[in-house]
């Protein structure tokens, strides 16, 4: 902390306490009733924290999950509550979560998963681009050995890596074409083989 963030934190602490001095002074006629408020505005407060803290594990148990159907060679993802559908897949034996992207041509992979699949990034020719929301960007063509969707097994995929900073990998057209049926209704998105 530098000494702005220091006097900062000091007048917060003393602005705090002269409120509690305060408020305690003026309720000291019903002191166990006080204090049995402020220990429910603590916890109130101690459990908006807790649940801040904890917002992403309970966002990732919340998410809706995909169903396989692998004897109908069907597999069903609902819609996230931030309007995209979000593939588990295992990718050279890893598991990787996709986003569905009709706008990207193939599988796009982030940095991140390329390394946790066995790839090298800092290996990889970085010769290719693509146009992307954000402007182009430099990617790197690769061979998947194996990817893995539900009850589909499919070997030597083609997808890129994502030179630039990118936050989840992407499930293109490519890939996509592959399964005979693809339809979204009702808030689900449906691929069957």
């Amino acid at each position: 902390m530098d000494g702005n963030d220091t006097g900062s934190l000091i007048y917060l602490i003393l602005l705090g306490l002269m409120v509690v001095s305060w408020f305690f002074t003026q309720n000291r006629q019903s002191m166990n009733k006080t204090l049995q408020q402020a220990a429910l505005w603590g916890f109130i407060f101690l459990g908006a924290i807790a649940a801040y803290g904890l917002w992403d594990d309970i966002s990732q148990t919340v998410r809706p999950q995909q169903s396989v159907f692998a004897e109908q060679g069907k597999i069903v993802v609902p819609r996230s509550a931030d309007g995209h559908y979000y593939i588990a897949a295992e990718v050279n034996g890893a598991p990787v979560q996709f986003v569905l992207d009709t706008g990207a041509t193939e599988i796009v992979l982030t940095r991140e998963d390329a390394e946790a699949v066995g790839l090298a990034p800092e290996t990889l020719n970085f010769t290719g681009r693509a146009m992307t929301a954000n402007g182009e960007v430099r990617t790197a063509p690769v061979r998947l050995d194996r990817v893995q969707l539900g009850p589909a097994t499919d070997e030597n995929v083609t997808a890129v890596v994502n030179g630039s900073e990118m936050s989840q990998s992407l499930l293109g057209m490519t890939y996509l074409q592959r399964w005979g049926k693809i339809e979204i209704t009702g808030g689900e998105l449906t691929l069957t083989r």
